[in-house]
């Protein structure tokens, strides 16, 4: 059996053309080597896999190179790589440092690699400081981190510091691309592009990837076998779940979601792909975006042609359903009902081709009245200050009395009037002024009196009246308004005339309150006595204030007025206050 050698040391790049994704730090290399202007002492930092190591490789080969060498020379006497992970010590440093007087055998220059240089100890570093900041002249390291915030200061002001950023979708893609044309494996774009996304920027994790997949697959690299041995929900799922969602086809999506959580998938990784596909749609509305779309060509093909059947407030609406089912996941104690819930809204987004409105209304078209044989009310702005009565005496002029007439004659007769300052005057129930009006009668008690000729006014006594209010406390109690409760029971009401009901508050504040909320008061009392000549009389007594118990002693003695027995209980067991 022949021995496997991975991807990842098989297509190690040899020389800097060959490192993909970092073109801007090798060309900086090279210009550097060529100009003579190279540092002694570099730091390579970046996520894992993007070509550190190989890079430190490659630049200690070719300073050291003079074109009279072989092929395969590697200088492997002028190169000492050493792990950090292993030799942190301090002893590891002085080691270190005791070589580097030597002077090369071979070659121009000693070249120390030292690998994930952030796990040196604190003395370690220290120890490396005069070394690094003063090297001998036929020396030059290089530091290779993935953790450059956890390098002290002084490390970091000796070194020349190069950023690696993470591969993207695009290079992985294409290098996959060539490595599969190398051992002859016919491979689809899309399948190359989901094991360059699932790699998230690193080269060698998609190699690894990418040697695992071809074992699971052969010679034949499809998108269906990527996504069963890479466990990763294919574009063909969220492209249905959008085209139900479209249809309206709650079932059918609740059923095909169901089917996804049987197959091992988790329903936040669903619903967040979900938002993601709605943006790349979103992406695809514009000419000018579909450069963001990061997919093969095939894919975007259907993206763009899915993309057509929606609208852009649609895909607007559901990236905010989705985002929020997202960020409540973790949260929900009962996720799955989150995510069905999350996706029932997205079906009932749009019902029967026409959108609902923010206030969960349908907006009638006014062809649907024609239809009927209907003509609309045209509706003037409300800074005309057209009445309803103008828009019935319109309606009456038409022949034929249609169902819409009708209704507005019966507003119009059903309509109560109201005695405002004395002036009779018919308003609108359905006009802006109209809710104006009421408002200001409910808030702010203005002189409104409603005609009270044919209003009730039934003899009571105190005692009916008392009841009445504890209902209306205890209703108001049941509505979450302890605050407003616990002032009624303050005070108990008593009648100072007929029908005159006096309640007396210890301050101010009390009194403000009460009086934002006596019309629902006196509305219930009214209705419950069948009196509607009842009214409210509030005074404070600031002296009332003082009778409240704050200090222990003062607690005592309202609970020993209450039941002396408590006195005699403190006295026989000699209890404290």
């Amino acid at each position: 059996m022949e021995h496997f050698v991975v991807s990842a040391r098989k297509y190690r790049p040899q020389t800097f053309k060959d490192v993909v994704g970092q073109q801007a730090i090798t060309n900086t290399l090279l210009n550097a080597i060529e100009n003579n202007h190279l540092a002694q002492a570099l730091l390579f930092t970046g996520p894992r896999g993007v070509g550190k190591t190989t890079c430190a490789r490659i630049l200690a080969k070719m300073i050291n190179s003079d074109g009279n060498e072989k092929e395969d020379e590697d200088f492997a006497f002028n190169i000492f790589e050493l792990d950090a992970a292993s030799n942190n010590s301090v002893d590891d440093i002085r080691s270190l440092t005791d070589q580097v007087r030597i002077p090369p055998q071979v070659g121009k220059y000693k070249v120390y690699i030292i690998d994930e240089v952030h796990m040196l100890s604190q003395a370690a570093f220290n120890a490396f400081l005069k070394t690094l900041e003063e090297p001998p002249k036929h020396c030059i390291f290089i530091l290779a981190t993935t953790e450059k915030h956890k390098i002290i200061p002084t490390i970091l002001s000796r070194c020349q510091i190069f950023d690696f950023k993470r591969i993207t979708v695009k290079d992985a893609k294409e290098y996959l691309k060539y490595i599969a044309e190398q051992q002859n494996i016919d491979a689809e774009d899309d399948a190359l592009h989901i094991i360059a996304q699932k790699a998230d920027g690193a080269m060698r994790d998609a190699l690894s990837i990418f040697d695992r997949v071809v074992s699971f697959s052969g010679k034949q690299l499809t998108r269906q076998a990527v996504t069963e041995n890479l466990n990763v929900l294919d574009y063909e799922t969220y492209f249905k779940s959008t085209d139900l969602i479209l249809e309206n086809k709650i079932p059918e999506l609740l059923l095909q979601f169901n089917n996804t959580i049987s197959k091992g998938f988790d329903g936040h990784h669903y619903i967040a792909g979900l938002a993601s596909h709605f943006r790349d749609l979103l992406v695809c509305k514009t000419p000018e975006t579909i450069a963001l779309l990061e997919v093969g060509d095939q894919t975007k093909e259907k993206y763009q042609k899915q993309a057509q059947k929606t609208s852009q407030s649609f895909l607007l609406k559901g990236i905010e359903l989705a985002n929020d089912c997202d960020l409540k996941y973790k949260s929900s104690r009962n996720q799955r009902l989150l995510v069905e819930l999350c996706l029932m809204q997205l079906a009932s987004i749009t019902f029967d081709g026409e959108k609902k409105n923010s206030s969960g209304h349908f907006i009638i078209p006014a062809s649907y009245f024609r239809k009927k044989g209907i003509e609309p009310i045209k509706v003037e702005s409300s800074n005309s200050k057209k009445s309803l009565n103008a828009e019935v005496s319109e309606t009456q002029k038409q022949p034929t009395e249609t169902p819409q007439s009708q209704v507005a004659q019966k507003l119009a007769k059903e309509r109560p009037k109201i005695i405002l300052n004395k002036q009779t005057k018919t308003t609108s129930g359905l006009s802006l002024s109209s809710i104006k009006r009421k408002k200001e009668h409910l808030i702010k008690q203005m002189d409104v009196v409603i005609d009270e000729e044919n209003l009730p006014t039934d003899a009571f006594s105190e005692q009916d009246m008392q009841t009445a209010w504890e209902e209306f406390v205890l209703k108001i109690e049941k509505k979450g308004k302890y605050n407003l409760a616990s002032i009624l029971r303050i005070d108990t009401p008593k009648l100072s005339k007929d029908t005159v009901i006096k309640v007396v508050f210890p301050n101010a504040t009390n009194k403000l309150e009460v009086e934002r909320q006596q019309y629902d008061l006196l509305a219930y009392i009214r209705k419950k006595l069948n009196n509607f000549s009842v009214t409210l009389d509030i005074e404070v007594n600031e002296e009332l204030e003082k009778q409240y118990a704050y200090t222990p002693i003062e607690k005592y003695e309202k609970l020993k007025e209450k039941n002396p027995n408590i006195d005699l209980l403190r006295k026989t067991f000699d209890l404290d206050i």
